[in-house]
């Protein structure tokens, strides 16, 4: 029995669904189950059509997404990281052949180390960043929402106030 059946609670309601999900699974979908039993036209009467079950079952994410600029940074990370490893293999394996090759690889290995070092900070520090600016979404009284709202109404203010400085410049005949 999968996961999907066993989340599922069988209630009264739902028991002809289930004799019906049972019999569905246990045929293949386009031999009839019984032989041919169609209706007029060939159709397949309101009782014998089988319950086809969805592919999958939305459910919703146990976490919440991370912010586009910290996901962008992990992603970038796990590649660098992935070619780091890949060349490091690679690098190991012209050593045990005794390429020409090793030396570079195993110099460029080392550079890429250090940049897959990087990377992985990257996503560290971009995920500080962005929590320090945006503040903790989930509290209610967070201080970083009262923050933001203040830095709005100013900025709102400042788009007002220039505003009203260009249109009083737009009638001014001269300057003083």
């Amino acid at each position: 029995m999968g996961t999907a059946e066993q989340r599922e609670a069988p209630t009264e309601s739902s028991a002809p669904h289930l004799a019906a999900r049972r019999s569905a699974e246990a045929l293949d979908r386009d031999i009839p189950a019984h032989g041919g039993g169609t209706g007029p036209a060939g159709h397949a009467t309101a009782q014998e059509q089988p319950y086809y079950r969805p592919l999958w079952i939305e459910e919703s994410a146990r976490r919440r997404r991370m912010p586009d600029p910290v996901r962008t940074a992990a992603v970038r990370a796990v590649l660098i990281i992935a070619m780091t490893l890949i060349q490091a293999m690679v690098a190991f394996l012209c050593t045990l052949t005794g390429s020409w090759l090793a030396f570079p690889m195993v110099l460029s290995s080392v550079a890429s180390t250090v940049v897959a070092t990087w990377a992985a900070l990257d996503v560290w520090v971009t995920r500080q960043v962005w929590n320090q600016r945006n503040g903790v979404v989930s509290a209610p009284s967070s201080t970083a929402r009262s923050l933001r709202r203040e830095r709005r109404r100013a900025r709102a203010a400042e788009r007002a106030q220039e505003s009203i400085r260009r249109r009083g410049e737009a009638g001014q005949l001269s300057h003083p």
